[in-house]
């Protein structure tokens, strides 16, 4: 079930408001960026067209190696098939693409209830979940 992402209209992403947000452009390397995070509340990540995924590493590298705890946003070309996918490496938020249906989008993550592997959100993998 979804529990971590927030799915937004075109509008709502608009009017958002947030102060402190670094859009990074997609052939971008979080890696070698310049910028205090800490300073940071969200990041932008785009998708020019739904078959370039280098957002989802983006997004990965942010979580887990940098450590990223604010908002990360997907932008563009976003569908609802992407979704789940999205959650799982990093992503807190997504703007749906002008058209998309998000009453659908709850059906995706209602299809998967749980991961046998980690995740850039959940990093233990499942079955270390139920022994616990």
């Amino acid at each position: 079930m979804n529990k971590t992402l927030r799915i937004l209209s075109s509008e709502e992403h608009v009017d958002d408001g947030e102060p402190n947000v670094l859009q990074l452009p997609n052939d971008a390397d979080p890696l070698a960026i310049e910028v205090c995070l800490d300073d940071v509340d969200r990041i932008d990540l785009n998708f020019p067209k739904f078959t370039d995924g280098r957002a989802y590493s983006q997004a990965f590298l942010l979580r887990r190696r940098l450590g990223f705890k604010g908002d990360i946003r997907a932008t563009g070309d976003v569908l609802i098939d992407q979704l789940v996918q999205m959650e799982r490496t990093g992503f807190s938020s997504a703007v749906l693409k002008e058209g998309v249906d998000a009453s659908a989008a709850q059906r995706q993550f209602d299809r998967f209830s749980a991961f046998y592997q980690g995740d850039a959100v959940q990093t233990t993998p499942l079955f270390k979940r139920e022994t616990a």
